[in-house]
């Protein structure tokens, strides 16, 4: 089976986010801890395409699914 391996800036460009270093860490900055123990796709501040699409990386345990679950440690810490 091949392994398609994506970098966290790819999900940022994937999710319609800026994906510079810089982008990325202000979104987490921005959004850390504001949706206690909920999972990443029901967070407040995501769009209904980008939450569908975390949501669908999760449970389909796609390409995406190991950096949606970086990201959703970045956003806890």
């Amino acid at each position: 089976m091949e392994m398609c391996q994506h970098r966290m800036a790819e999900l940022f460009e994937q999710l319609g986010l800026g994906n510079s270093p810089e982008e990325i860490k202000d979104f987490v900055k921005n959004h850390r801890n504001k949706r206690d123990s909920a999972p990443i796709h029901e967070a407040s501040f995501w769009t209904a395409s980008q939450s569908d699409f975390l949501k669908q990386a999760i449970e389909q345990d796609a390409d995406w699914a190991e950096l949606v679950d970086q990201l959703d440690v970045m956003l806890r810490d």
